[in-house]
C-alpha cells in the first residue's frame, strides 16, 4: 500500500484475528500479494500423470506468467516461460498436447521441448550466423525453481525459495492420505475450469479450516440424503488442524479398527490394504485410534484439496472422492477456479468411475457444494468493494477467548501440527498470519536475464 502505516495497521488487525474487510477487494492489496506472496511462495502448476509421456505439456499460470509444463524425451519435467526470445510472443498457445518442438507463431524460432533454442530463420543472413547469435547458448526461461511431492509440481519465482519440503513443512504429514494411497500414487482428471467473481483468499480459508459453515451453507446437502450422517452439525465432533503451510478440516469417525473405519466411508478392501503398507504409523493411528478422517484442506498460498464420501445410488453406500483445485487469482475481484479429480492409480476401474460420479455431483463447475460456496463468496467480495468495508473489522477469533487464550486445549493426538476440537477460526487465523509475514516482507528486485548477445 502506498502509505506503510496503513499496511501495519491492516496486517495488526489480522494477527488479532480482525480482520479488515476491504483486504478481500482491494487493488492495492492485490498489487502487494503478486509481489509478496506469489513472486516468491511455492504454487501448484500441475500433477506430473498430466504428463505422462516425453512430449506432453499443459500450460498453466502464476498469475500473470505462463509456463508449459513438459516432459522432454528423456522424461524430465521443465517448467518453461512461454515467451519467446526474440520479441516476445506466446511460444505455446494451445492449453495442452504433445510436442517434440515449440515454435514461435510470430517470427518461427523453434525450442526443443526441453527448451533449448533449435531453429531460427535466416540465421547466418540475418545473426551471421553462430558468430552473431549462438544458437546452443540460448533457451527458454525456465521457472527459477521447480520441485515436486508425490508427483505435485510446484514452481516458485524466487530463485532463493527454500526448497519445498521445507516450505511445506509437517502438512507432508496430511498431504499423503490425498495424494499417496498405494506406491503408484494418484491420477487426475481435469481440470475444469471456470471463474467466479470473488476473491482467491476466501477459498483458500474456507479449505482450510471453515467447519462453521457446513450446517448453514450445505443444510440441503444433508435434507436431499446425499449423506448418512442425519445432521450437518456432526462436523463440530471433528477437529481442525494446522501444520507448516497448510492446515484443514476431520470428521469424527463412528467406533472401529482402522479397517473398519476405513470401509465406513467407502473404501474397499483391496485399497485399504495398501494404504496400510503404504502410511506410516502415525498416519495410521489418525484414523485408526484417534477416529477422525481428514477433509478438506488449504497449502499456502491458493492449492486446496478434499475427500469426501456421499451416496451414490438408493443404497446407504457410501463412495469416497478426492478433489485437487487452485485459486489462481485474475484480481483482487476475480478467481479462475481449478478443479481436478484425483483417485490412486491402483484403484479397481469400478471404484475410480464411481468416485469420479462421486466427485462430480459434489464438486467441479456443477457440483452442489461448489453452487453454495460460491454464492457466499461472490456476496463477499462484491460487499468488501465498498466505501463501508473499510471502516469495519470482521470477527474472526472464533475459538479464542478475550486474553487470546483457546476456547478449548489443543487435542492430543497422533496427527502433526496443533489441532483442535469443534467450531473455531484457528486455521483461518493461521493461513491470514502467513499471508500478513509475506505482506510485511519487501522482495528485493530481481536481475534480469539477457538472451541478446550470444558470446
Amino acid at each position: 500500500m502506498d502509505d506503510p502505516a496503513d499496511l501495519t495497521t491492516v496486517l495488526a488487525d489480522v494477527r488479532r484475528g480482525m480482520i479488515p474487510a476491504h483486504v478481500y477487494n482491494d487493488e492495492e492489496i492485490f498489487r502487494l500479494e503478486a509481489q509478496r506472496i506469489f513472486a516468491r511462495s511455492w504454487v501448484f502448476l500441475a500433477h506430473e500423470s498430466e504428463i505422462p509421456a516425453p512430449g506432453d505439456y499443459v500450460v498453466r499460470r502464476i498469475l500473470d506468467d505462463s509456463f508449459i509444463v513438459v516432459r522432454d524425451e528423456h522424461g524430465a519435467v521443465h517448467a518453461l516461460f512461454n515467451m519467446c526470445l526474440h520479441r516476445g510472443m506466446q511460444v505455446c498457445r494451445a492449453e495442452l498436447g504433445n510436442a517434440s518442438h515449440f515454435r514461435c507463431p510470430y517470427h518461427g524460432w523453434s525450442y526443443r521441448n526441453d527448451g533449448r533454442l533449435v531453429g531460427l530463420p535466416f540465421h547466418r543472413e540475418a545473426y551471421g550466423g553462430d558468430a552473431g547469435f549462438r544458437r546452443s547458448d540460448q533457451r527458454l526461461l525456465p521457472a527459477p525453481a521447480l520441485d515436486t511431492y508425490n508427483g505435485l509440481v510446484f514452481a516458485s519465482l524466487d530463485p532463493d525459495a527454500p526448497p519445498l519440503r521445507e516450505f511445506l513443512g509437517d502438512f507432508v504429514f496430511y498431504l499423503d492420505y490425498y495424494t499417496r494411497q498405494s506406491p503408484s500414487g494418484i491420477e487426475v482428471r481435469g481440470p475444469q475450469r471456470w471463474r467466479i467473481k470473488a476473491n482467491w483468499k476466501i477459498g483458500a480459508e474456507n479449505f482450510a479450516g471453515d467447519m462453521y459453515h457446513t450446517p448453514h451453507t450445505h443444510t440441503s446437502v444433508v435434507e436431499i440424503g446425499l449423506f448418512r450422517e442425519p445432521k450437518a452439525e456432526k462436523r463440530k465432533d471433528g477437529c481442525t488442524y494446522w501444520a507448516g503451510s497448510g492446515g484443514g478440516t476431520t470428521y469424527k469417525l463412528p467406533p472401529g479398527d482402522l479397517r473398519e473405519r476405513l470401509r465406513y466411508v467407502g473404501y474397499p478392501d483391496v485399497m485399504i490394504d495398501k494404504m496400510l503398507r503404504e502410511w506410516s504409523p502415525a498416519q495410521r493411528a489418525v484414523i485408526g485410534e484417534d477416529g477422525f478422517m481428514v477433509s478438506a484442506a488449504s497449502v499456502f498460498p491458493n492449492l486446496s484439496f478434499v475427500h469426501n464420501w456421499p451416496k451414490v445410488g438408493e443404497s446407504d453406500d457410501v463412495l469416497p472422492f478426492i478433489s485437487l483445485r487452485q485459486w489462481q487469482p485474475v484480481g483482487p475481484d476475480e478467481t479462475e477456479v481449478l478443479s481436478w479429480f484425483a483417485v490412486d492409480k491402483e484403484a479397481p476401474e469400478e471404484f475410480k468411475a464411481l468416485s469420479y460420479k462421486a466427485y462430480l455431483m459434489c464438486f467441479g463447475s456443477s457440483g452442489m457444494f461448489e453452487q453454495d460456496d460460491v454464492e457466499n463468496w461472490v456476496s463477499l467480495t462484491s460487499t468488501a468493494a465498498g466505501t463501508m468495508a473499510r471502516r469495519l473489522l470482521l470477527n474472526s477469533r472464533m475459538g479464542l477467548l478475550a486474553d487470546d487464550e483457546p476456547v478449548v486445549a489443543p487435542l492430543e493426538w497422533s496427527g502433526a501440527g496443533t489441532a483442535y476440537v469443534g467450531y473455531g477460526e484457528y486455521n483461518q487465523r493461521a493461513l491470514l498470519a502467513r499471508w500478513a509475514d509475506c505482506l510485511e516482507t519487501p522482495v528485493r528486485t530481481p536481475s534480469a536475464v539477457g538472451f541478446g548477445t550470444g558470446s
